[in-house]
Parts: C-alpha cells; structure tokens; sequence
C-alpha cells in the first residue's frame, strides 16, 4: 500500500483522480488540457497513478483512455476505516459520477495473491460468489438481480449481462455488460472489472458496490474469511415497500 499512499501525497495526482472523478475514461491530450502543466509532466504523475493501481488505462481505437479504480482506496478503508465507519456509506459517498454522453463504462481492478484457476472458479460459481457479494433476504433472492453468461474462457474471461431488479427505479433500467479478466502475474492474479452499458442516469446502486465485493473476494481468497458484507436494513425495507406499491398500482 506504499505506492497508494506515495500517489496521493502529491496534489497533482490528487487533482488527476479529481479529473477522472468528474468524468471517467478520459484521454492524455484531455487531461492535459485540463490542467497547467506539460504533457510530459501529466504522463510522468500518471504513470505513477497508474503503477500505484489508482488509475487503469484501456484502449479505444487510436486513443488511450484513463479510468479512475478506487479499489486500492477501499482496501485501504477497510484495513483501517471499516473498523470505525460504515463501509456502504462511504463506498458510495465517493463513487457517483457525472459522465456526458448515452453510455460509459467503469474499470476496477485488484491483485490477488492466488491461481487463474482458484480466482476463475470464485467468479463464476455462484455459490462461492455469494460468500463475498451482497446478498438479498429470501424473498427478494429471486427478484433481485438476473444474470446472462454470453462468453467464457477459462480461466481467463467471463462475460455476463446484468439486469438490476430490486426496485421499480433500477428494473426500468436496460441491461448492463460485466467483463471479467485474469491476468496472472507471478504469484498473483490481476482482476479486471469492466462494468459496460451504464447511464449517467442509473443510480450508483448499480455500480457503486465493486470496490467492496472485489476487496471482500480478495479477502475470502487471501485469509479464507470475506468481509461479511451486508445490504443495509433500511434499503433491503425501501425495496419491498416499493416492490408492494408497484403491486398495489398494478
């Protein structure tokens, strides 16, 4: 976590995740416009951004596109933060986003001291999945969520649509895109998570909760216990208030 915390001593890098902060998937000639210094000077603190896992890059025909991953953030939140905050709260308080345009897309990413097998059967056994994810009650396990597999390649890519249905807001949603990829690195995995086909005008409820699942798989996968986590009690009430309403309107 020394390279985390060296990144976000400097204030540049600081206003840099403030940038990708503000609109996500940027590229370098953007970024340098937005702030008053050479384009050598943005690459050199983005390299450093991106070596401290704080920022990831993708490419997208000729350009290369910054993403800001709050992953290293909320393990750092939870070696320390969690023990005195409520980590729901918090995750989501620093997620929302504000990007222009029809769709876009958020990148996380976090390595994980474990085999392409072990992290591949993790992420596509759905009961495995469940010992680190956020999970409904029982009466709304069936209506919470769908999933679709459309493409894998053990134990190195998994794709599958998601299509959100624990309220009447996010059920009006379309379908959204979740790519898994695993890369090894040595003794560790690189987990890339790519979550496509959002809107500016989902709620972060869709997307807000992967630097916590991710860090909670690490967890599982690293020590053997995951990080418990739990959907708040007052959202878990709101969704079966709403789910009665639209009952009651039908």
């Amino acid at each position: 976590m020394d390279e985390v915390f060296r990144a976000l001593a400097d204030p540049t890098r600081r206003s840099l995740l403030d940038e990708l902060f503000k609109a996500d998937g940027q590229s370098l000639t953007t970024l340098e416009q937005r702030l008053p210094m050479t384009r050598f000077g943005v690459m050199k603190h983005l390299r450093v951004l991106e070596e401290a896992g704080l920022v990831v890059t993708k490419r997208r025909g000729r350009e290369k596109l910054h993403f800001l991953n709050p992953v290293p953030i909320r393990l750092v939140h939870d070696r320390w933060v969690s023990k005195y905050a409520e980590p729901w709260a918090a995750a989501l308080s620093g997620l929302k986003t504000t990007l222009e345009g029809a769709t876009m897309e958020k990148v996380f990413e976090v390595l994980i001291r474990t085999t392409p097998e072990h992290l591949w059967e993790a992420i596509a056994d759905s009961e495995i999945r469940k010992q680190y994810s956020f999970n409904p009650p029982p009466d709304l396990e069936g209506e919470f969520a769908t999933s679709e597999t459309v493409e894998e390649e053990p134990p190195r890519r998994l794709v599958q649509t998601m299509k959100a249905l624990w309220s009447p807001e996010v059920a009006s949603y379309p379908a959204t895109t979740i790519t898994y990829e695993i890369e090894p690195r040595g003794d560790l995995c690189q987990l890339r998570v790519t979550h496509s086909g959002l809107t500016e005008a989902m709620s972060a409820e869709i997307w807000g909760g992967w630097p916590m699942i991710l860090s909670s798989l690490k967890s599982l996968l690293e020590t053997g216990e995951s990080l418990n986590l739990k959907i708040p009690q007052e959202a878990i009430d709101q969704w079966r208030a709403e789910k009665d309403a639209a009952g009651t309107a039908a």
